[in-house]
């Protein structure tokens, strides 16, 4: 058991690594590029990435509160499906409506179960599964972002 502090203090130490880790990797439009911290440049588009101590999870999360602009940037992003998943190599979960803290939120995500960010032997596995992911979202948005930025 960890206490507040020790686990705050493991998340960052989690976070930082990471981040160290993906630095060197350019951007697919070879840019360096802030993988942590991923600017999609559409307000209400955000690519998260969040691990505790059951699971991993990555996403595109759209979070306009605009109910007008969400969904047509909803529409958008469903008219890319076959894109993006040609792009990951993988299908994601697609929740059109979530809720989180009463605000419509979009979730196009995939998760790791068994995982633990408190635990150090299981970063290599939280490495392994958000390097390729972020870096394939990356792709995806860099393909696709053009049409979709007149929403910002």
């Amino acid at each position: 058991m960890f206490s507040k502090q020790e686990a705050t203090q493991l998340r960052k130490e989690f976070w930082t690594a990471l981040g160290q880790y993906l630095s060197p990797i350019p951007s697919s439009e070879g840019e360096k590029i802030n993988w942590i911290n991923y600017k999609t440049g559409v307000k209400g588009i955000q690519f998260k990435m969040d691990a505790d101590q059951k699971k991993a999870t990555i996403g595109i999360f759209i979070t306009q509160q605009d109910i007008q602009k969400h969904k047509e940037l909803l529409s958008q992003l469903q008219g890319l499906k076959d894109i993006f998943h040609t792009t990951l190599k993988e299908q994601w979960t697609w929740l059109p409506q979530a809720y989180e803290e009463g605000k419509l939120i979009t979730k196009v995500y995939t998760e790791k179960t068994g995982v633990n960010i408190l635990k150090k032997e299981d970063w290599p596995g939280l490495i392994s599964f958000f390097k390729p992911r972020i870096i394939a979202v990356d792709e995806f948005w860099n393909t696709v972002k053009y049409g979709i930025e007149g929403w910002q």
